[in-house]
């Protein structure tokens, strides 16, 4: 499912709805959630799953081309837990 998707979805759920107040809506959702996810906030959306901030450990690693070990720093990630009603529909 692609953003234009999901514009056309929200037009043809509130009829009347212009394209470009559906992209606004989606645009407006999708930048709360990085903001929040940047602030390591948790964000819940029931029966869809979760999304939150993890910290990465430093390590060392080998780069793949030349095969020397180099060090890797602390980073952060997003880790995304889907709920059980999602799982149960994925798997039928």
């Amino acid at each position: 499912m692609k953003r234009s998707d999901v514009t056309r979805t929200l037009q043809v759920q509130f009829k009347g709805m212009r394209e470009v107040d559906a992209s606004a809506m989606l645009e407006k959702v999708i930048d709360d959630m990085k903001q929040a996810v940047a602030r390591d906030d948790r964000i819940e959306i029931r029966g869809f799953g979760v999304f939150q901030s993890r910290k990465r450990a430093s390590k060392t690693g080998y780069n793949p081309s030349t095969g020397k070990m180099m060090h890797l720093d602390v980073g952060k990630t997003i880790l995304f837990k889907p709920s059980r009603e999602l799982t149960k529909k994925m798997n039928g």
